[in-house]
């Protein structure tokens, strides 16, 4: 069980890597992918970071669930934690975004090239973001699914 200090970092941790990756991430894919004009892309980016700063530890303690379960397999470690983190991002962040599009103003053809886009790019995003949020877990001195 955590500690209330410990429950905090890691809460701060969770939402620093969150707000910081989810704006920078979906900036890119809203405007060079889905085509979303860079005004679009920047209302959503600024609605994203309250929602963000909401789900991100539940997000954090979802992910570690998916870790913890990859890790029980003695087999490929490196390749299950990778598919954990790609499943567990995918599963949880998708709907939170086609709402933050829809509440935005982008039209349906947006929305499905953005979150269809997002599923697709997620195969590097949500493993590249479980390696970001264990590197900002350790700047915070918190660790996650261990």
């Amino acid at each position: 069980m955590l500690s209330p200090t410990a429950r905090w970092r890691s809460a701060a941790a969770d939402t620093f890597a969150l707000v910081v990756y989810c704006f920078i991430a979906g900036m890119a894919i809203e405007v060079l992918i889905s085509g979303m004009s860079f005004q679009q892309s920047l209302s959503s980016r600024l609605l994203s970071i309250p929602v963000n700063i909401l789900i991100a530890w539940p997000y954090g303690r979802y992910r570690d669930l998916f870790i913890r379960t990859a890790r029980r397999s003695p087999r490929g470690q490196f390749l299950l934690r990778n598919l954990a983190d790609l499943l567990a991002y995918v599963s949880f962040q998708s709907p939170v975004y086609a709402a933050i599009l829809w509440s935005v103003g982008a039209d349906g053809q947006q929305m499905a090239a953005a979150v269809a886009s997002n599923a697709v790019v997620s195969m590097a995003m949500g493993v590249a973001y479980g390696y970001f949020l264990e590197y900002c877990r350790r700047l915070f001195g918190v660790t996650g699914y261990v």
